[in-house]
Order: C-alpha cells, then structure tokens, then sequence
C-alpha cells in the first residue's frame, strides 16, 4: 500500500485480427489493464464478431446455459474447484466444447424424463394396489363405509338408494363400478355433488389410504381415499365419469371377480419389483453422469465466461484504415508497461501472428483512475476509508494512517486488557486458518463480514490490550501487578490517623504530602489502589477528558499537514497561504494553546501546591471573552498571549472564509468559485467528538461497581452465568456503538476531510479473477 494511489498512463493497443483474442485473453488473465469505449462506428467490429456470437448464442439462453448445474445441484454434488484456473479457450476448441455439453444435456435429459415416466408409473401402480386391497372389503362387506359426515338433508338416503337400485333391476339395466382415488380435502363435496346428479343411484363407499401419496400431477404428498361407486345404467355411469373428471380423481379399473382380484394383485407386485430395479439403475446411472460432468463442470463455466468477457472486451474497439487491425484505449499503471508490453508478446506468439502487436503511450488530459494495491492485510482498512468515496488522483491516500488510527482510537473507546485478550485470540485463529475457511467459502453473510475484518479486529484486540494495561482494567477489575505506590501505615505512623479517627469517619484521605504516603508513580498505567477510591470516576473522568483532548488536537493537526503534501504535489502553491497557514494557525493558536495549557499544569503544579492550581476550564473560556480570571494566573505574561492568540485565530478565519474564492475570481477574471472553507465550525465540532472517547470508556467503569455487587452473593455459579451475562452486555452496547461512532466521525469528519476528497473514479481492470462466479451465487462450491 501505498501512501499515494499509483501513477497512471493512457496507452493505444494495436491488435493484429488474428491475435486479438489471444492478446485479449492473456491481458484478462494478468488484470493489468482498464478498457476504454473508442468505438465511434463499430459496425465492422460486430460483422466480424457476429459470427462467433451466433455459434455461442447457446449460452445466452439461460436455461440451456445452465441446465447442466441445476441438474448437478438437484442430485446434491458439490463442483470441485480446478487447482489451476482454465485459460480462456480457443476459439476453435469452443465448438467442441459445446457440442460436448449438448451431448451430455440431451442425454441427462432423455435420463430425466425416463426417470420422471417410472416414478410415475411407480405411484400410478401403487395407489392401484391401495384400491384393490381398499375396495375387496367394501365388495365382502356389503357395507358402507362412512368417514365424511352424515348430512340431515339426505334422511332417507340408505332407503331410497336400495328402492332406486331394485326398480333399475326391473328395467335390465346392468350395474356397474367405478373405482380410484381422490384427496381427502374433497370427498365432502365429491360426496354431495354425487347424490344431487345421480338422485340416488349411485351406492358410494370410501375408506382413507394408511400412508400418505405424492400426487401425480403437482407430485405435492396427501392423503387420499380409496372410493367404490357403484351405479344402474350407462347414463348414470357417464354422469358419474364426469363428475370424477372434475374433482381430478385418479380412476383405475375394478375385477369383477376374487380370482381376477387376486391375479391382478400378484401382477401389481411383480411389476412394482421390477419397476424399482430400473429405478435404481437409472438413479445410479445418473448420478455416475453428473459426479463426471461435476469434475469438469467448474472448468467449462469459466472458460465459457472467460470467452464471452473477451468478445465483450474487443466490441468497444476500433478499427484502423485498413481494416486489419483493432485499436484499444487502456488506463495502465506506469509500473506495469513491460509486463504489458510481454502480454502482448505472448498473445501475438499463441495467435502465430505475422504482425506482433503493440502498445502505444499517448497523452491525454482526462483524470486517470485511481489504483491503490493492497494485500491481504490492509485491504480492510482500505476499504474503510473508500466507505466515504475513493480517492482522487495521486492523492495522499489516508488509509496507511488508517492501519494505526483506526484500532488505536477505537482501543481507547474500548480499553480492557480482558476483552482485548479475547478479541487478539479470536482473530488469530481467523488469521492462522484462513487458508481452509477461503477454500470452504461459508455462505453466512455475517461470518464473512468478520472474516474480511480479521487483521482490523486483530489489530483492535491488540491495542485494546494496550489501552487495557493502561487503564488497569482486565474485565472490569483492577490488577496489582507491581504493588500500589501508596501506603496507608505511613498515616498512622506520622500519627496522622488514630483509632479514634478509623472509629468517627466513614471516608478517608490519603495526604500525599505525608512522607512515606506516595512513593512515585505505578511502572504501568493506572494505579490499583484508585480501584477503592470513592472519587475514582472522578478522577479517571478528569484524566481522560485530557488525554481525548490531546489525542484530537493531535489527531486534527496531522490531518492538516498531510495537505500540505496535497497542495505540493498538485503545484497549488496558493492552498498553502489560503488554506493550510490560516487553519493551522486557528487550530493551534486556540486548542493548541489548550493542550499546551494541560502539560504546563501537570509539570507545573506539584502534590504539595495542587490545592492552588486553577481551572483549565476557566482560564479557557476567560480567554475567549479576553478578560483577567479572579484566580492566579498560570504563569506571567498569561493574558497578553491570550489575546495574541485569540487575534491571530479571529483574523485567520476571514482568510478562510473569502481567501480561496476571492483568489479563483481574480485568477479567473469572475468564473465559478469553488464555495468557502469550514475548518472554523469544523474544528469546534471535532473537539467535541473526541469527547465522545471518554463517553464510551466511563461506560466500561459501571460493570465493575455490578461486578462488586455480584461478588457477594456466595453461589459461586449463578456468579459466574450473572457476570457472563454482564460481559456480554458490555460487548453489545459498547463494542459496536464504539466502532460505528469511529466509522462516522473519526473517519472522516475529524481526519480525512482535512486533506482527502475522495471524488476519484476507482481503477477497474479487466481481470478474470474478478469476474462474478455462479458457483457461488448458487452454493454449488
């Protein structure tokens, strides 16, 4: 990574017709290059290219494109991915490559539709097995079975149906059966519709099937029920016909005998064996199909799109005069011109050209792109800082500073030498077995969000131990590693304190003036004694409401020199009067001036002279409304600097406001300004962002007065679980505010925007590894 994006250059490729694919096809290999659209009139191009087009238009309809991976998905195989990617292939080795995938498809599909013919004459079987076992009773019986309920409508139904059936004998008319299987859900008003047609001369009986069938059209499961309807007469036979057309019920012929029942039955047995067998062979088959063409399914996917992202590349070329070679405009990195000059080389060798192609270096006056490179490593923080826009060309790109600012901020927001130690542990396991999680590629978006960020939460976990230790915080509790610098049996050997003085008073103080109270400062950090004390927050709020400050005005005023390199670079020398000096000088001239206050107190004012040291705050505000404060000032000369340097920051900020559009009118003779600057608010806002720091890490400080409370309870696993809870608490309600605060302030409110515009265009080469995989839109890998 670099701390500039990298120098660009527009060059013309010259391709001999021959070689261009192969030219093309190396180039996408390497991603080194970005086309540009140069086809005024590109009608030639596409007569050429049409033919090619024509002969792959097979892979422009998407069903039959991937017809194959549906298939391969469906008999659940995974696609093993190639150990070396496939090059783009030949433009002759394509036909063959497609008449192999046909040939394989419409054998998979004549496989299928065999398939998809025995299951269904399996089940057709079946549920004729299920109607003769189901009706032999209703036949023995005599009886009707009833399931659905009995309806107050048809009070003489038994009666009237026997009445019906004998005068119909009388007449000769013959009677008759029809038998099959309907859904559960209908039989109710299959039931109804039969007596309102029929008048009654229809005798029906049902009974429901044990198991549960798939249905033979939408192959949805259901229960069903086995009916024998039995009935006088062609006429009623017909009505009967059609009413079960219309309810979609599954009709089978009925034996009019017990031996053809039976002969029946033992055919349906042997048949329904057999039908399994080949059922079996054909499944086994297919799935022997499917593992082959899964072994090379990967290769033929890529080297399909890989052709076709190739063809996409040469329709916005053009041609020279002479019809015989193709020109391309390319954005390319300065640094790699040779190895685009050796691509080049090796298309022309593949393609046996006559004529080698060959690049060209032109000028232009169009802004290139931008390309910042990055690795594994810091390609997450340069992502954080292109959340915001990328950057503009040649630019000083924020995000090396971003690798030390990000984790370091969001450390002293969330310091804990605890959840630091867990944080480091879970991102090195990321980092130490990322080889194996990129090669299962999980399909979880949140996972993959984590993953991505390994180095930023490695990073974040290590100086969150850091801020920990300093802090002296490990899950919430303080750690007296080192012994605490003050004592309390000095108090009472310089009779300070009396038993008398332990019996009247609740809360004591230490005086660090006693000899023998305070030894010195604690080797590291916070000391733990502060633990105890009742004004521990306090004090540890007055600490690092200082030290926020300090790290923003720092923070602010690296941001503010980083332009400089801007204004440099970019030979606009006036920024520098206009725009660096005058915001420099108003940011340190007032908050400078604040944290210059801080050092002096704190080397000014010792333990035994503290009770005298005055306000910060005061003398802050006084300075502002430039008046003498009523107490001591810090050091002689105080209010004549004050004043000073209130009138410095006062007279900086009209240069701010009109220096630049003023500048750009007189430069322009009255064009277009480009607006005013707002480092005067900006400043002002951004201090009190950095406030937020000690928000944030206060916050950490409530679970330890829960922890105490918790401590006294004697079952030590509801401790346990009680004090688990509270930790992940604190991790919700405080890790993840914390990051998104730094993402939308931190990032680029208070740092970024004081040098980095990210107006640019990002460089997008074309790149095969970049192309989208359906692999892994589809969970096939």
């Amino acid at each position: 990574m670099g701390f500039r994006s990298e120098e660009m250059c527009l060059a013309q490729l010259f391709l001999q017709s021959g070689s261009a694919y192969d030219c093309i096809s190396e180039l996408g290999e390497m991603g080194l290059v970005e086309f540009r659209d140069v086809s005024l009139d590109s009608s030639g191009v596409y007569q050429i290219l049409v033919s090619c087009l024509v002969r792959q238009s097979f892979w422009c309809v998407p069903n039959q494109r991937w017809y194959l991976l549906r298939e391969i998905r469906k008999a659940n195989l995974a696609v093993p991915e190639a150990e070396i990617p496939p090059a783009a292939p030949a433009p002759k080795n394509v036909l063959e490559i497609m008449e192999q995938l046909q040939r394989l498809e419409v054998e998979l599909s004549e496989v299928a539709r065999n398939k998809e013919k025995l299951q269904r004459n399996q089940l057709e079987l079946t549920e004729y097995t299920h109607m003769l076992r189901i009706t032999r009773t209703f036949m023995h019986s005599r009886s009707r079975v009833t399931l659905g309920p009995q309806y107050e409508e048809f009070p003489s139904l038994e009666t009237e149906s026997v009445t019906g059936c004998t005068s119909m004998q009388r007449l000769g008319a013959k009677l008759g059966f029809i038998s099959g299987l309907i859904q559960r859900v209908k039989v109710e008003a299959f039931e109804r519709m039969l007596w309102r047609v029929c008048k009654g001369y229809t005798i029906l009986s049902y009974a429901e099937v044990d198991e549960s069938l798939a249905d033979l059209d939408t192959g949805e499961i259901s229960k069903n029920v086995v009916f024998l309807i039995s009935f006088w007469g062609d006429q009623i036979g017909q009505k009967v016909q059609k009413i079960c057309d219309c309810y979609h019920c599954h009709l089978y012929p009925h034996p009019e005998t017990d031996e053809e029942r039976a002969d029946v039955m033992d055919s349906l047995r042997t048949r329904i064996h057999d039908l399994q067998n080949v059922l079996h062979r054909t499944e086994d088959y297919l799935k022997q199909v499917l593992h082959k063409a899964s072994e090379s399914a990967h290769s033929w996917v890529l080297q399909v799109k890989k052709m076709k992202a190739i063809y996409h590349i040469l329709t916005p070329c053009s041609f020279d005069v002479t019809n015989k070679c193709l020109i391309a405009e390319v954005w390319c990195p300065v640094s790699d011109l040779a190895n685009l000059r050796r691509a080049l080389e090796e298309g022309s060798r593949k393609g046996d050209a006559t004529v080698p192609s060959f690049v060209n270096r032109i000028p232009s006056s169009d802004t290139p792109p931008t390309l910042l490179r990055s690795n594994k490593f810091t390609s997450g923080f340069q992502s954080i800082v292109e959340a915001y826009g990328v950057g503009d060309y040649r630019e000083a790109s924020p995000a090396p500073y971003t690798i030390i600012t990000f984790p370091f901020l969001f450390a002293v927001m969330f310091g804990d030498l605890g959840h630091g130690s867990v944080m480091t542990l879970f991102a090195l396991w990321m980092v130490l077995t990322e080889k194996d999680h990129k090669r299962r590629r999980p399909g979880n978006e949140i996972w993959t969000t984590f993953f991505d960020g390994r180095y930023i939460i490695l990073m974040m976990g290590l100086f969150s131990i850091y801020t920990g230790l300093i802090y002296n915080d490990c899950f919430s509790k303080s750690l007296n590693i080192f012994g605490s610098a003050w004592s309390v049996k000095a108090m009472f050997t310089k009779q300070e304190w009396t038993n008398e003085t332990l019996q009247t008073n609740a809360l004591l103080t230490l005086d660090p003036n006693v000899s023998g109270v305070f030894s010195g400062p604690y080797p590291l950090g916070i000391d733990p004694i502060w633990n105890m004390a009742v004004n521990r927050l306090t004090f540890l709020n007055s600490y690092k409401m200082k030290m926020s400050v300090i790290i923003g005005v720092i923070h602010m005023s690296f941001g503010v020199v980083l332009s400089v390199f801007n204004h440099l670079h970019f030979r606009q020398k006036f920024k520098i009067y206009l725009l660096f000096l005058p915001e420099l000088l108003f940011l340190l001239c007032l908050f400078g001036y604040l944290v210059f206050m801080i050092f002096y107190k704190w080397l000014a004012f010792s333990v035994r002279d503290s009770q005298l040291a005055p306000s910060i705050l005061i003398h802050f505000i006084n300075m502002f409304l430039m008046q003498e404060s009523t107490t001591a000032p810090l050091y002689p000369g105080q209010m004549a600097l004050q004043v000073f340097l209130v009138v410095v920051a006062l007279l900086s900020v009209p240069v701010l406001l009109f220096g630049k559009p003023l500048y750009l009118y007189w430069l322009h003779r009255g064009g277009k300004s480009l607006g005013v600057h707002r480092v005067c608010l900006c400043s002002c806002v951004c201090m009190c962002s950095y406030l937020i720091l000690v928000r944030h890490s206060s916050l950490i400080h409530f679970f330890t007065v829960v922890y105490l409370i918790f401590s006294t309870w004697q079952s030590g696993l509801r401790l346990h679980l009680k004090y688990f809870v509270i930790l992940c608490y604190k991790e919700i309600c405080i890790a993840l505010p914390s990051i998104y605060r730094f993402l939308l302030t931190f990032c680029r409110v208070e740092f970024q925007n004081k040098f980095y515009s990210g107006t640019g265009v990002k460089f997008a080469p074309f790149d095969f590894s970049l192309l989208p995989s359906v692999f892994e839109q589809d969970g096939l890998l």
